[in-house]
């Protein structure tokens, strides 16, 4: 990762923990990946943008493998989702063989501009929904 990218990364992903994040979890209609935490064993919650299609809930993570969900998923693929104020299990895959900026155009507007404009490494991530 270059000088540039890694001050990004940091910028940003300082920014989302202690401001951003918070505020978004707070939001009864926003999304919300659950994970569990790698070291900790307790859950996790991110604001994610995504889409549910059929059984499958599709998310693009903006830095990659360097996004701690995605860690967390590397470790326990078992997560829930928040899908408009209802919980969802499932199985998480990061997908690198999926085109993450294709992806993204079938997710929504909003959060797929953040994740283009402020990421660095995109990783497609599917979850195959249980319930």
């Amino acid at each position: 990762m270059s000088r540039y990218h890694e001050m990004k990364f940091r910028a940003v992903t300082t920014f989302q923990r202690r401001i951003g994040n918070p505020m978004l979890r707070q939001l009864p209609n926003q999304t919300l990946l659950e994970t569990t935490g790698r070291t900790s064993g307790l859950p996790r919650r991110t604001p994610v943008g995504g889409r549910r299609v059929g059984k499958e809930f599709w998310l693009v993570s903006e830095y990659g493998e360097k996004s701690q969900y995605v860690r967390n998923i590397r470790a326990n693929p078992k997560v829930r989702v928040r899908i408009r104020g209802r919980w969802h299990a499932g199985t998480a895959h990061p997908v690198p063989q999926d085109d993450p900026r294709a992806r993204l155009r079938t997710l929504p507007r909003f959060n797929s501009a953040a994740v283009r404009a402020l990421g660095t490494d995109l990783l497609s991530v599917r979850v195959d929904l249980s319930d």
